[in-house]
């Protein structure tokens, strides 16, 4: 049985080893080079009261995790986050990454956030879709702003406003 549960210091080893998972293997995020523990550490506890960490948990150990991370350092940015969500390869397409966003939604929502963007690259089309689900809405596309694996890749922008 999956539970999900806010994310503590001790969950970062298992969140570090998803993200960088996807660092090495995927284009759902631009890093390139793998977090250190340290660096993954001091992301987390950037994390304050309207930025979320959360993790699903199988029989004790973190399958996925969900987090709002601020969009911007400026002040009149405060309530806009931005989304992420990354689930363990051997637990991907079971539902998990839905419950872990609609969980990361409703505690940014209690948290007094405004929008939350979503930023994914355009061959993601599973992730583009499960955010249409959750209510999300197209704000356009970058065309070849990042580049990984040895190509350009172009980046679907989404928005959820919190009514």
């Amino acid at each position: 049985m999956t539970s999900l549960r806010p994310a503590t210091e001790h969950d970062q080893s298992a969140i570090l080893d998803i993200y960088n998972d996807a660092v090495i293997n995927l284009t759902a995020t631009f890093d390139e080079q793998p977090r250190s523990f340290d660096q993954q550490l001091a992301w987390f506890q950037k994390h304050g009261n309207n930025h979320p960490v959360i993790v699903s948990e199988e029989n004790n150990l973190v399958t996925g995790w969900a987090s709002l991370s601020p969009w911007s350092d400026r002040c009149a940015y405060d309530t806009t986050v931005e989304i992420s969500v990354y689930v363990h390869k051997d637990h991907r397409g079971k539902g998990l990454g839905r419950k872990l966003l609609e969980k990361v939604l409703e505690d940014g929502r209690a948290a007094g956030n405004h929008t939350v963007i979503a930023r994914i690259t355009t061959e993601n089309k599973i992730s583009i879709r499960l955010h249409e689900k959750l209510g999300f809405q197209s704000i356009g596309t970058m065309k070849e702003v990042g580049f990984k694996f040895g190509r350009f890749l172009d980046v679907h922008m989404m928005q959820l406003m919190y009514i």
